[in-house]
């Protein structure tokens, strides 16, 4: 009988595999993978060294629980969104590193679509967000592949002969876990992608759930090229592990979500009006809104949730910021503030306030609500009084007023007061940026027991389609509260924060 759930949960800087049963945690492993910069904006991965870091924290996560593969009921996978990677099918080499979510490559690109339907009536940046509910911007990846398709010398033509095979880093994890390349007694691997990664594309149609053809053709992208869409959470499976990979045999893959979406399922927000946030090298909120699509108009995206089987689709208004944790990375090894990133929290406590010392990190624009790609990062208010304490400050505190900026626009959209927000990641270890973030919110804060949501969200994907967990009221059951933070600080304070934020993001937009 199965003991465990495995995880594949693959971030923006690091790779990791958790083993779960029916308490919790049992083993986990961790890598960290490249950056590659090759110019100001440009950010890329080696897509083959995030396979080969897979491989081995599978197999140490394993090794630590003592694990066979027949230990194991199902694999769920959680991945950054966004990140464009393609690869040729007989061969299975990629054809170029994947472009990362936060890369501002193909901003002139975005510019020329918006500038298209504006000048033709169509929308300018909002040009695609009624089939897709996403503006015209870089984050995404339909122009990420459209970028590739005019730059990879021969690309076009693979593509076009459907050799050449797209996805996101969902899809490529899949197609290795469950076969790679074509070989005497192994499958092709199954290319696939979940509903909540398609739906970061821009090129999938939110009510129908498939390609659209009209987003196909507007960015000429070629459909054999693409991968099938799948349910989030699916008992019939798309493929299993193969002998001779991490997991030494066959396990079912069946489940796998956005990594966001994933958090979300395991902060086990099922119901219209919950919502979480994800503090990590950006900053994601969502709100569960049912299975009605919300068309925003305050600058948020609109982006599927959950599906399972062939039930409707869940929907989620969110609201992603860039730069988060990230901030605190180059707070260490840009200007080396600290020795390692939690000092921040040591640093920023040292001092009672920012000392009137903003920090808007624009460093790839501003997305939620904002969404422009001109903005660029600032440090605001200094005075001679402002020390390394003030920074730290108010680079912790520029994640909360993020947070405030997209909890504004969300009631705006939605209507719905959140009553609390519950929160994991990195970030959320952080006790005074969890206090602040509750004050300048003024609802309280929640921290579960279980900090790792992304990974336990993609555990409960494929642990429900085998039927390891009964069913979505058992998954809440579980779920415990760690900490809450409650609001202290007076209205006249947080009023006048607020405005010095608002002041600094101002500044920062319209820099180029």
């Amino acid at each position: 009988m199965p003991r465990y759930v495995a995880a594949i949960d693959q971030g923006t800087t690091s790779t990791r595999c958790i083993l779960f049963d029916h308490g919790g945690p049992v083993a986990a492993a961790q890598k960290e993978h490249g950056q590659i910069y090759p110019q100001p904006g440009w950010i890329e991965h080696d897509p083959l060294e995030i396979w080969y870091r897979t491989q081995e924290v599978v197999a140490e996560a394993m090794a630590k629980a003592g694990a066979a593969a027949s230990d194991i009921a199902a694999v769920g996978i959680a991945n950054q969104r966004e990140t464009a990677v393609i690869w040729d099918r007989i061969t299975g080499r990629p054809l170029h590193n994947a472009i990362v979510w936060s890369d501002t490559r193909t901003a002139e690109l975005c510019d020329r679509y918006a500038a298209e339907a504006a000048t033709g009536g169509g929308g300018g940046q909002n040009r695609f967000r009624p089939a897709t509910g996403l503006p015209l911007a870089t984050y995404f990846s339909a122009p990420k592949l459209r970028w590739l398709l005019d730059n990879v010398p021969g690309l076009a033509d693979l593509a076009r002969s459907g050799r050449a095979a797209f996805g996101t880093i969902d899809s490529w994890l899949i197609w290795n876990l469950t076969g790679g390349a074509k070989a005497e007694g192994r499958p092709q691997g199954a290319h696939v992608t979940d509903v909540t990664n398609a739906s970061r594309t821009m090129l999938m149609n939110l009510r129908t759930l498939d390609w659209d053809d009209e987003l196909l053709a507007a960015f000429d992208i070629p459909r054999a090229m693409l991968p099938r869409i799948v349910s989030s959470i699916d008992a019939n499976a798309w493929g299993t592990t193969m002998p001779d990979g991490p997991f030494a045999g066959r396990v079912p893959v069946c489940g796998c979500l956005g990594d966001q979406q994933a958090a979300m399922v395991g902060q086990a927000c099922f119901a219209p009006g919950e919502s979480k946030n994800t503090y990590g090298t950006g900053c994601f909120m969502l709100l569960h809104t049912g299975t009605t699509p919300v068309v925003s108009k305050s600058g948020l995206l609109t982006t599927v949730a959950c599906r399972v089987n062939d039930e409707p689709a869940t929907y989620a208004l969110e609201g992603s910021i860039a730069v988060a944790g990230s901030l605190v990375q180059w707070l260490r090894d840009a200007l080396g503030l600290i020795r390692t990133s939690p000092e921040v929290e040591a640093l920023a406590a040292s001092v009672p306030d920012n000392g009137g010392v903003y920090f808007v990190p624009a460093f790839s624009g501003l997305f939620a609500p904002h969404w422009r790609s001109d903005a660029r990062g600032l440090i605001a208010g200094l005075t001679a009084y402002a020390g390394r304490g003030h920074l730290a400050r108010a680079v912790l505190e520029a994640t909360a007023y993020q947070t405030r900026d997209v909890l504004d626009a969300m009631h705006k959209d939605s209507g719905v007061r959140v009553a609390s927000l519950r929160v994991d990641g990195g970030m959320a270890v952080n006790d005074t940026l969890m206090q602040f973030q509750a004050d300048i919110l003024n609802v309280p804060v929640v921290r579960p027991k279980v900090t790792e949501t992304t990974a336990l969200g993609a555990a409960y994907a494929a642990g429900l389609a085998v039927g390891f967990w009964k069913d979505f009221a058992a998954l809440r059951d579980a779920w415990r509260e760690d900490k809450t933070w409650t609001p202290r600080m007076d209205d006249a304070k947080r009023d006048k924060l607020l405005a010095g934020w608002a002041k600094a993001v101002e500044r920062s937009m319209g820099w180029v």
